[in-house]
């Protein structure tokens, strides 16, 4: 789960961390108060959670507290649009910070690593750019280390990462200080991802963290009360939130085949088997074991708000899952839902005959396998 930028900054805040001073609000006159407080040197931030915010001109600069104002009303409510988010998100906060005067940008993270089972510390002394450009055009740019489980981050592995990133001599023991305090937020928070770019230092010598973004993991929210409420908005696909919200495990991928199954596992398949008929999977949905007719109502609602949509494949095997609640579900939806998408059904397990006649009759394709499956609605949505 992504927190907001003010989130995680207060975050970093609480364990030490040097962050510009600000605040976040939803309303345009409280917005110009803050920034009187601040000096009027201020920059606006929309907090959504989405890609590209900038060039989609939710971030901007101000001199004065009266320009800052009349942007925030315009921006708060507004919806921004980005190459990564092309759906678009309404700013509904907005974060007014001091600006920060930069004379070098740095890239600094925690996160956990899986390939090596470990949580590391990545440094940089390219901030500024995405992480994953310098690490195409630059690799030697960027040093790892690994925090020993038991024994955590000693200061001797610290100070020759640091010195081997080439971060500057002045800001080295700042570095230092940062970076310890840095992993304590990210173990406090039960963080997947710590990450701050740019990691600024000042004409004047100071290290701050610039921005900032931290993900938690899912898992650990009944331990951050907090940020519950953040979660139903921590996609950056609004689809994704939607889902998000109503319980559903699913993820976009961008194609143009739906696809329901019960289970990580069959879902899986049902992508392997969509991608070798020549489709491409529109998402991955899991509709969770003992679906009942509403919850299969609902993910398919949930498919269909996917516009790239142009067919829908069901791939069910019922254990706790009983397949003529399935079919009821997929029935009711389509009887509400103003859609001619074509549908192909795989189904089997508990109650299968019952499904079966349930769906007879009716516009859903039955398939006897998962390849038959795949192969028909594949032919089906290219028409």
């Amino acid at each position: 789960m992504k927190l907001h930028e003010y989130q995680s900054k207060e975050l970093l805040a609480r364990y030490g961390v040097p962050v510009p001073a600000g605040d976040v609000t939803s309303d345009p006159i409280e917005a110009k108060a803050i920034a009187e407080r601040l000096g009027g040197k201020v920059v606006v931030k929309a907090q959504v959670l989405m890609g590209g915010r900038g060039k989609a001109g939710g971030v901007k600069l101000f001199d004065t507290a009266d320009d800052a104002a009349a942007f925030a009303k315009d921006l708060i409510g507004k919806r921004l649009i980005s190459k990564q988010n092309p759906t678009g998100m309404v700013v509904e906060k907005i974060l007014i910070a001091e600006t920060v005067d930069i004379a070098k940008e740095f890239y600094v993270a925690v996160l956990l690593d899986r390939n090596i089972q470990k949580s590391i510390v990545m440094i940089s002394a390219e901030g500024g750019m995405e992480i994953e450009e310098v690490a195409e055009t630059n690799p030697g740019a960027i040093v790892k280390v690994a925090i020993d489980p038991a024994w955590g981050l000693s200061d001797f592995q610290l100070r020759k990462a640091i010195k081997d990133a080439n971060i500057p001599k002045e800001a080295r023991n700042q570095m230092v200080s940062m970076i310890k305090n840095l992993v304590r937020a990210y173990e406090a928070a039960d963080a997947e991802m710590v990450e701050i770019n740019p990691c600024a230092l000042t004409p004047e010598g100071k290290l701050i963290a610039a921005d900032a973004k931290v993900s938690i993991d899912d898992n650990s929210l009944f331990r951050h009360k907090d940020y519950q409420a953040t979660s139903s908005d921590s996609a950056e696909d609004p689809i994704e939130a939607e889902a998000n919200r109503r319980g559903i495990a699913y993820v976009k991928l961008g194609g143009e085949i739906g696809i329901i199954g019960n289970g990580a596992g069959l879902v899986m398949q049902s992508l392997d088997e969509i991608t070798a008929a020549g489709g491409t999977p529109a998402n991955f949905l899991d509709v969770g074991g003992g679906a009942k007719e509403d919850r299969v109502r609902s993910c398919v609602e949930l498919i269909l708000m996917d516009p790239a949509v142009k067919g829908l494949f069901i791939n069910i095997f019922g254990g706790i899952t009983r397949v003529d609640e399935v079919a009821k579900g997929v029935l009711a939806a389509f009887a509400t839902l103003d859609t001619d998408i074509p549908v192909v059904a795989r189904i089997e397990g508990t109650a299968v005959e019952e499904g079966r006649k349930i769906l007879a009759g009716s516009r859903i394709v039955p398939a006897e396998t998962v390849q038959e499956g795949a192969k028909k609605i594949v032919e089906l949505a290219r028409g």
